[in-house]
């Protein structure tokens, strides 16, 4: 699941990781915790930290309190780039932490470790 404001950012994360991934998208963290309690768990959750309605690390914090959703990985991939917000979000539960911009093969790598460790 690819959870981010940004329409574009949106579009080319969707578009990339659909080669190879089965991908579901939300627009902010409130819409993506609905979807999250209507679908089977995904085998991962990008997101944005900054994000209306609902931040990612409270969208992170309430995926990491839900029994069935807990053991899902997450990746961070934000603006909030100081050290303090890299330690926020590993503290939130994330597996990964990436600023903007990034590179794409970096975010493709770092969900094949995710994915691969959580099986």
């Amino acid at each position: 699941m690819v959870v981010e404001d940004d329409a574009a950012i949106r579009d080319m994360l969707v578009r990339s990781l659909g080669t190879n991934y089965c991908v579901y998208e939300s627009a902010d963290g409130q819409l993506a915790l609905e979807n999250l309690t209507r679908m089977k768990p995904p085998d991962l959750i990008i997101m944005d930290v900054m994000m209306p309605r609902m931040d990612g690390l409270t969208l992170a914090s309430k995926v990491k309190a839900e029994s069935r959703l807990k053991n899902v990985p997450l990746i961070f991939l934000t603006g909030r780039d100081s050290p303090k917000d890299v330690v926020q979000g590993i503290n939130a539960g994330a597996r990964h932490y990436l600023t903007k911009p990034f590179k794409i093969q970096t975010l493709l790598e770092k969900v094949g470790k995710a994915i691969g460790e959580k099986k």
